[in-house]
């Protein structure tokens, strides 16, 4: 998935805001919470996103993959793809969407209702 791709694919999701920061890192948020972000690998793109704790163990060691630089230091369960043949990207579209879902499943009722979100 080139840069492009990645910020075409996030713009489809509901309610999504784009910000370039972090060092001309491409960040998806839905609301105000990070979901996605592409950057942070020494001037390649890379893929950042959120896992549930299955994902994170066996994902988290897998060639090309690895805990996500700052976010998984500090606790959370993030990953980040930094090899384009890591995974698929189908697959990569796939933990984007579910860092998506994760995201929007911590919102309180009343803000997923401001932004016309279900889970």
């Amino acid at each position: 998935m080139t840069r492009e791709e990645f910020n075409v694919f996030c713009s489809a999701m509901k309610a999504t805001s784009h910000v370039v920061q972090w060092g001309n890192a491409d960040v998806w948020k839905v609301g105000d919470k990070v979901f996605a972000i592409c950057g942070w690998n020494d001037g390649k793109d890379a893929f950042t996103f959120k896992v549930g704790d299955i994902a994170f163990e066996v994902l988290g060691d897998a060639p090309g993959i690895r805990p996500a630089p700052y976010l998984a230091s500090r606790g959370m369960k993030w990953l980040q793809v930094y090899a384009a043949d890591a995974i698929s990207d189908g697959e990569l579209k796939t933990h984007i969407e579910e860092s998506y879902r994760l995201v929007v499943a911590k919102m309180t009722k009343k803000k997923r209702a401001e932004l016309g979100l279900q889970i």
